[in-house]
């Protein structure tokens, strides 16, 4: 049976449920997770302060529901299980997440999957700045997942980004990929600028009919069709994304960069 939170909170202070995750909570009772400690601002609260809580955590499966814009941290560092969200959500959604599954049909804020290691996040709305980026003055941002984003996003998507998949469905902002250390990144509407700086591996993929303007940095090399697309696109396809056959077929224009940082990185412009 699925436990199910539901917000009945009245505030516009930031609450923080973090640590509260399925793996966490799984043999706990109803009244011990309405006891468990959370922050409302800098004031330490409990959940039953905020949720009206009801079911059993034993399978693993949360349920929010509820105006959560202003509930920030679900998800944070959740090792397996599934939480699912109906409706808007606020920032640090899946951050350090290493297991596991979150869906969102709603919108989510900033720094969604930030310095994630695995699982999966889908966001069936848009998403604020910042994912599945590192956090300031860490080495490295996310290192291992899937975050799918079947909206909009904003600006440094992927900074320093190791490992993972990160799929824009919409429009995103500037500066995707900086810095980037290896993994792949795709956009499929519109995006800002500056893209791929500082990148050494990994790859940023553009697949909307509105390329960018590339850095000077980086370097035309090839048109062809990557196998490897194909492979990316279906297993897309297997999450409820949808993946059009053209796009299965499509060439791309490879582009090797940044030059700058040894140039092993690569942009695909879908052709």
């Amino acid at each position: 049976m699925t436990l199910e939170l539901t917000y009945v909170g009245e505030t516009t202070i930031p609450v923080e449920i973090e640590g509260v995750t399925p793996d966490t909570i799984q043999h706990l009772s109803i009244t011990d997770i309405e006891q468990l400690p959370v922050f409302h601002g800098k004031d330490k609260c409990v959940v039953a302060d905020f949720f009206k809580v009801k079911g059993d955590a034993a399978d693993q499966h949360m349920h929010f529901s509820g105006q959560l814009s202003g509930v920030h941290w679900i998800g944070t560092k959740m090792q397996s299980g599934a939480i699912t969200i109906d409706g808007d959500c606020g920032r640090h959604l899946g951050s350090e997440m290493s297991g596991g599954t979150i869906t969102v049909h709603g919108h989510a804020g900033d720094w969604v999957g930030g310095e994630m290691k695995g699982g999966l996040i889908h966001v069936h709305g848009n998403a604020g700045h910042q994912v599945g980026a590192a956090y300031r003055g860490s080495e490295r941002g996310m290192n291992r997942g899937t975050i799918i984003i079947d909206g909009n996003a904003g600006n440094e998507i992927g900074l320093t980004m190791r490992r993972g998949l990160i799929v824009i469905g919409g429009n995103a902002g500037d500066l995707i990929g900086f810095n980037m250390l290896a993994g792949t990144i795709m956009v499929f509407g519109e995006p800002g600028i500056r893209h791929g700086a500082g990148m050494r591996r990994g790859s940023i993929i553009f697949m909307g009919e509105q390329h960018p303007q590339l850095l000077p940095s980086f370097r035309h090399a090839v048109k062809y069709q990557p196998e490897f697309m194909r492979v990316i696109l279906r297993k897309l396809a297997e999450t409820g994304f949808e993946v059009s056959e053209d796009t299965l077929n499509a060439s791309y224009n490879l582009y090797h960069g940044d030059m700058i940082d040894g140039g092993r990185g690569e942009i695909l412009l879908r052709a």
